[in-house]
């Protein structure tokens, strides 16, 4: 399109660049306004922000813990994630098991199914199984990070099998000739080809435990709980603080924006990486 014309590729890019970033911004708005200009007439521009809404989300020692809770919970499951997921393609694709594809099919069933039907089950688990005197899951950071490397960790897998498999197994055997052990193999061969595919495992996995309300609502209550879950206190039954409910979007955007940042280089050679094999 851009090469034929290129008119009509600026004016089909802005417009998806708009309907995209519109809502953000919007969000934006809505943060810096006060409770009593939210349902008067709107104004597309921000002339005199109010900033009252962010010093009482900052100052609120809560929702501060809330955003610890998110943080630590997200990175830990995309880091678990992702390790667990490299060596578990590792051992996929290097060795001749039996029954591999069946393997790799029956990881990704955890995903087909709603998460609303591993409530209960994971719920009598993390209450009764898992309680060793004083210590269990329920409404844990550690508990959380478990329950979210259930339905993420087969993703991981899948997301990482094209990198591993693109990766010729002639490096392999050449490093073991020149005298390399298999953990040497791992970690000074194959670990630095696959940053591409493991930068995006790590993002994909970190933003889906950042985004998810279901579970963390049913199986956190106080010491786990999670920024997402942090709104619904303010939808109560004498209205709804939608200032503050935009102002902690906003601050839910933030982390979520270094991480992009921190990884974007390698986001679209992860998810091209292993495409084409020579």
């Amino acid at each position: 399109m851009r090469k034929q014309n290129p008119i009509i590729g600026l004016v089909f890019w802005s417009l998806v660049s708009f309907l995209t970033l519109f809502p953000i911004y919007w969000l934006f708005v809505i943060s810096v306004k006060p409770a009593v200009q939210l349902f008067s007439t709107p104004d597309l521009w921000v002339t005199d922000p109010f900033w009252g809404n962010y010093a009482k989300v900052w100052g609120d020692r809560l929702l501060r813990s809330y955003m610890l809770n998110s943080i630590i919970i997200s990175t830990g499951n995309a880091v678990l994630c992702t390790i667990l997921g490299f060596f578990a393609c590792y051992a996929l694709s290097r060795f001749n098991m039996a029954g591999k594809e069946s393997i790799f099919f029956w990881t990704i069933t955890n995903r087909m199914a709603p998460p609303a039907v591993f409530l209960l089950p994971l719920f009598l688990l993390m209450t009764q199984v898992y309680t060793i005197g004083e210590w269990r899951l329920l409404d844990t950071r550690i508990g959380m990070i478990l329950v979210y490397c259930t339905f993420n960790l087969p993703f991981a897998i899948w997301t990482l099998r094209p990198t591993l498999e693109g990766i010729p197994k002639e490096l392999d055997e050449a490093a073991f000739v020149d005298g390399a052990s298999p953990w040497q193999v791992i970690t000074e061969v194959i670990f630095p080809l696959c940053r591409p595919g493991l930068a995006v495992t790590f993002i994909l996995t970190w933003v889906f435990a950042w985004n998810e309300y279901l579970l963390a609502a049913t199986l956190t209550n106080f010491n786990a709980r999670t920024l997402t879950t942090g709104l619904s206190e303010y939808v109560t039954s004498t209205g709804t603080e939608w200032g503050i409910m935009a102002t902690i979007s906003v601050f839910t955007l933030i982390p979520a924006l270094i991480v992009f940042s921190m990884v974007q280089k390698h986001i679209v050679a992860g998810l091209t990486f292993g495409a084409v094999k020579g």
